[in-house]
């Protein structure tokens, strides 16, 4: 069974950070494109980051570039969002989500979801003091 589960949310002061981590079960990470997404509530799905699967491109929205990283470690078939100096506007649930393809890279417009086959159910992220 393919699916993907996110951990690591939680609540978190102004300033600080969190790790969040997606563990794939039912393929192997490393051969797809993986994405993170956000919602707030009142507010559209948004896209944070994707990992490319052949290049190992990396892409960013505007608005975490330079404060949040994706990685992805193949041995353990995990992706991670690295946040750094979260703002109370990142609060959010953040959901990890992978393409079908085998061989797929992040599309010019990934931040849509689109591309996405399976999503995960989400972790929610706190930024308040």
């Amino acid at each position: 069974q393919v699916q993907v589960v996110e951990s690591g949310g939680g609540l978190v002061q102004p300033g600080g950070s969190l790790r969040l981590s997606c563990v794939a079960s039912g393929f192997t990470l490393e051969y797809y494109a993986i994405g993170w997404f956000r919602q707030a509530p009142g507010k559209e799905r948004e896209g944070v980051s994707c990992f490319s699967s052949t290049d190992g491109a990396t892409y960013y929205a505007d608005s975490v570039k330079g404060r949040f990283t994706i990685s992805r470690n193949n041995a353990r078939n995990t992706a991670y969002l690295q946040m750094n100096s979260l703002k109370p506007e990142d609060t959010a649930v953040y959901y990890c989500a992978t393409t079908q393809v085998h061989g797929s890279n992040c599309g010019p417009f990934w931040s849509l979801g689109y591309d996405m086959a399976y999503w995960g159910k989400g972790t929610l992220v706190t930024v308040s003091s």
